[in-house]
């Protein structure tokens, strides 16, 4: 791992968590959405938050 400060550690690990969060949150309204253009909405977003955690995580390889 490059050298990272602690401060950019924790603001990463917050920003982990807060994709995270998000994720969890899209799949279940995206579940409980009757509509299909609001489940396909938060589907969406859910998948978004995935990948922006994936990108984040990658800067603590």
């Amino acid at each position: 791992m490059s050298n990272i400060s602690e401060l950019d550690l924790q603001n990463l690990r917050h920003l982990i968590g807060g994709f995270d969060t998000t994720h969890c949150k899209m799949q279940a309204y995206a579940k409980e959405a009757e509509d299909p253009q609001i489940r396909q909405f938060f589907e969406k977003g859910a998948r978004s938050a995935m990948d922006n955690k994936e990108q984040l995580m990658k800067f603590l390889n």
